[in-house]
């Protein structure tokens, strides 16, 4: 175990231990754990470990720049985007990926 520990404080993270069974002291790692499982590797069957870190790099990716991110009042976080309740007549295409087990949809520029 304090090989492990030793990869993150080599990146200069501080490792703090938590209890066994506490979850909660925890939550936001268990949470992002809990989304990878449930949105990507639920769907596939993983056939070596190059398999799995491209599926777990592509749904980084989506998780960190196209997946929807609000803040308190349910505002977009981008305030030059426009908002996605707003109705125009801009063309709405998508963008598949995980091999089309997540769809994006995004308005197309004029």
């Amino acid at each position: 175990m304090r090989a492990f520990d030793a990869i993150f404080e080599s990146e200069g993270v501080i490792v703090k231990k938590v209890g066994p069974l506490a979850p909660n002291m925890n939550a936001y790692a268990e949470r992002w754990v809990q989304s990878l499982k449930h949105e990507c590797l639920n769907h596939f069957v993983v056939f070596g470990e190059r398999h799995l870190q491209r599926l777990v790099d592509e749904y980084v990716a989506y998780y960190q720049e196209l997946r929807p991110h609000q803040a308190i009042g349910n505002v977009v976080l981008d305030p030059n985007s426009s908002s996605p309740l707003a109705y125009n007549d801009e063309t709405v295409d998508s963008q598949d990926i995980l091999g089309g087990l997540i769809k994006h949809y995004y308005r197309k520029a004029a």
